[in-house]
């Protein structure tokens, strides 16, 4: 069996996604702290970014990006696929993971540094653990201190201020509200077993929301059952339970269907006219991560955030699949996606198509989209 290196950390988001998946599989695996000397041994040559998660395979292969990752790891491990093989609850898992990926990246950047004087130790500790692990815990706070400083000044450019705050807020306990519901009924979104959908989820609701003293004491008071499934997903079953018969959507997952359609959607279908006007401005180039500031809502609130070209990357994902469904399983997806508000985004043309890359993090336009 293939031996596999997870380089991350308990507080990064992504490796969260990632970790967890590992042990769904019950993958031959370790993880490795991401050090200062990690980052300059083995993820600034293989990958060119000081980012993580990162996999290495024994073979010297290396893969960057949570969704690469698990679907690099799918084709060599097929059993108990994360993907249903039904066309509409496999839609309903890869919008979700889409939206845990792009978009619950706000509240969990809120709940980090918004209210940071209230478990700085926790968090600045952390950081500092995961430059230095062998120093003191005063010296890891300092460390996290300067580490962390990026992080801390990027929530403005998510959309977190003064006004967006309380909408955020309330988005979140809505969202919290939804799923409890939800996760009082099923142990996963489409039933025993975890799709790539709750992967996507448990980024932010792990590592950030339900691991940060703060955000952690609202879910474990206000959403018990979101808690328990946080948990659930961290210490899973291996290779085991099964998605709901029949391509059955819970009627319960609506809410959450009908919030990312209606926030999350336009968000995504501006990055795209955004993404197309700068690769028609700029042929064969780079896109950047960021694209300027664009309007967006949330919980009744409205501001400004930063256009991440890298979600048309993941939301391609979703809308590939729905615009290869044959005509009975079409008129299945456009009754629910009718119901939620997502028919008209999910059937918006998109003239061209991103890709990325391997050893770099900019997209760049995919000429022969499969």
């Amino acid at each position: 069996m293939t031996q596999y290196t997870l380089y991350g950390g308990e507080l990064s988001l992504y490796t969260g996604k990632a970790r967890a998946y590992m042990r769904y599989k019950k993958l031959d695996w370790h993880e490795e702290l991401a050090t200062r000397e990690i980052y300059k041994s083995v993820i600034l040559p293989q990958i060119g970014a000081p980012i993580v998660p990162v996999l290495a395979t024994d073979a010297g292969e290396y893969v960057q990006d949570t969704t690469d990752i698990i679907d690099f790891l799918e084709a060599r491990h097929p059993d108990y696929s994360v993907y249903p093989d039904t066309p509409v609850q496999k839609l309903v898992a890869l919008l979700l993971e889409c939206y845990g990926d792009e978009w619950l990246i706000i509240p969990a950047m809120h709940y980090r540094w918004s209210v940071l004087e209230q478990q700085s130790d926790f968090i600045l500790s952390e950081f500092g653990r995961l430059s230095a692990p062998e120093a003191s815990y005063e010296q890891q706070i300092e460390i996290g201190r300067k580490t962390s400083a990026p992080f801390r000044s990027s929530i403005v450019a998510l959309g977190v201020t003064q006004e967006t705050i309380p909408g955020i807020e309330r988005a979140y306990a809505t969202l919290l509200e939804q799923l409890n519901n939800h996760f009082t009924q099923y142990d996963y979104l489409l039933g025993s077993r975890p799709s790539i959908g709750d992967f996507g989820l448990l980024g932010p609701l792990y590592a950030h929301l339900g691991r940060d003293p703060v955000p952690k004491a609202i879910m474990q008071e206000t959403a018990p059952a979101v808690y328990r499934w946080v948990q659930r997903m961290n210490a899973p079953e291996p290779l085991s339970g099964e998605f709901l018969a029949d391509d059955q959507v819970p009627e319960s997952l609506y809410g959450v269907l009908e919030t990312l359609c209606a926030d999350f959607l336009p968000d995504v279908l501006d990055v795209i006219v955004h993404n197309e006007k700068w690769m028609n401005d700029h042929p064969g180039e780079n896109i950047p991560r960021a694209l300027g500031m664009h309007p967006f809502h949330t919980g009744g609130a409205s501001g400004e955030r930063y256009m991440h070209s890298y979600a048309q990357w993941m939301y391609q994902r979703p809308w590939r699949h729905y615009q290869a469904l044959l005509e009975q399983d079409r008129e299945h997806a456009d009754a629910l996606l009718q119901k939620v508000g997502g028919l008209t985004a999910l059937q918006t043309p998109i003239n061209k198509f991103v890709t990325r890359k391997p050893g770099q993090l900019e997209l760049t336009e995919q000429h022969t989209p499969t």
